[in-house]
């Protein structure tokens, strides 16, 4: 099992925007979460890339990889995660090297597949790709950090500063090929467990099976992103999960849920059926949700039971302090802030 003090910590963040906020007031609440987080001691900070999504705010990852970087000092930051099919690699190379230049040593490149989106929205993303080519489009991107002997065209094409800055490059997914892909490339791997839990440990198992030391990395490292929520008992979390989960419920019943997200007042007086509950189950169950007590000891369980090293937390709570006391209590329960001492504000 592992040691609860030794968990490092992540966030991953897609500035939800709950009914009565908006964008704007979400993409600030990042700014803020995350210099909050980088004084709990948390490991990374990453941002999610979601488009035509008026309930997530998070459409640009690498301008937001800018921000949050100049405000903080020591977290790593970066994408969680760029969606290659949406892009030139040849351009994201460009972005997340200057980056890389900037804030040395602390910029993280998150690679996702993007499997589909809508015919309209894929029309004004001006998207050739349908996502087959992903594993291609990672070695050229990676031949773009390599500098101008490893680009494509050789010495002909130089993605400037790339070649001299390259960021920390993880590959994404939610599925055993994802996990055989990143190991076939001897990088780092990050799990969608949030997305996909039945598949986590097969995932994971498939990644460590097949990777390859490379120049990046010796030997095999993973994240886990689950949803958590931590409150200061297991009631209390459970309440504040709420409105994800009605979220949820309205989604598998066909509902219209609208954008912002519901607030956590519809979430407490929103009657559930008998059916919704095991739709809750089904949806919150394999996730991390409660006080300090259970965390410390579901935690250490959790990555020692799908063989990751790093946990990466999402959580979606309406209220913005709510939410940054979820990561502080998050981060008492694993040792990385002390108990019972407060540094919010």
């Amino acid at each position: 099992m592992t040691e609860a003090s030794r968990i490092p910590l992540s966030v991953l963040d897609v500035a939800p925007v709950w009914r009565g906020s908006t964008a704007t007031e979400a993409l600030r609440n990042t700014l803020d979460l995350a210099r909050r987080v980088e004084r709990f001691g948390y490991r990374r900070y990453w941002m999610a890339e979601h488009h035509n999504t008026p309930s997530l705010a998070t459409s640009v990852p690498g301008v937001m990889t800018a921000a949050v970087a100049g405000v903080t000092s020591t977290i790593r930051v970066g994408s969680g995660g760029v969606l290659l099919p949406n892009h030139a690699p040849f351009v994201v190379a460009e972005q997340f090297g200057t980056l890389e230049a900037i804030h040395p040593g602390r910029i993280d490149l998150g690679l996702g597949r993007a499997p589909g989106t809508d015919p309209l929205t894929a029309r004004a993303l001006h998207r050739t790709s349908s996502g087959d080519d992903f594993p291609e489009r990672i070695s050229e991107l990676l031949g773009y950090f390599a500098g101008p002997d490893g680009s494509p065209s050789k010495s002909l094409i130089n993605a400037v500063p790339a070649g001299e800055h390259r960021p920390q490059v993880w590959v994404l997914g939610s599925s055993p090929a994802s996990g055989q892909l990143a190991g076939l490339l001897g990088l780092p791997y990050a799990y969608a467990h949030q997305i996909r839990p039945q598949l986590t440990a097969v995932s994971i198992g498939a990644y460590r099976e097949h990777f390859r030391p490379s120049p990046d990395l010796r030997r095999p490292h993973s994240i886990v992103c689950a949803m958590v929520v931590a409150g200061e008992d297991d009631a209390k979390a459970h309440r504040l999960i709420g409105p994800m989960g009605l979220t949820y419920v309205l989604h598998r019943r066909g509902v219209p849920v609208g954008d912002p997200l519901p607030t956590q007042r519809e979430a407490d007086t929103f009657v559930y059926t008998t059916g919704d509950r095991e739709l809750l189950d089904e949806y919150l169950g394999p996730q991390l949700i409660g006080g300090p007590e259970t965390l410390a000891q579901k935690v250490p369980e959790f990555l020692a039971e799908t063989g990751a090293d790093e946990l990466m937390a999402l959580t979606g709570i309406p209220d913005h302090e709510a939410r940054i006391r979820s990561y502080e209590l998050l981060a008492q329960a694993v040792g990385l802030a002390r108990d019972g001492v407060s540094v919010t504000g």
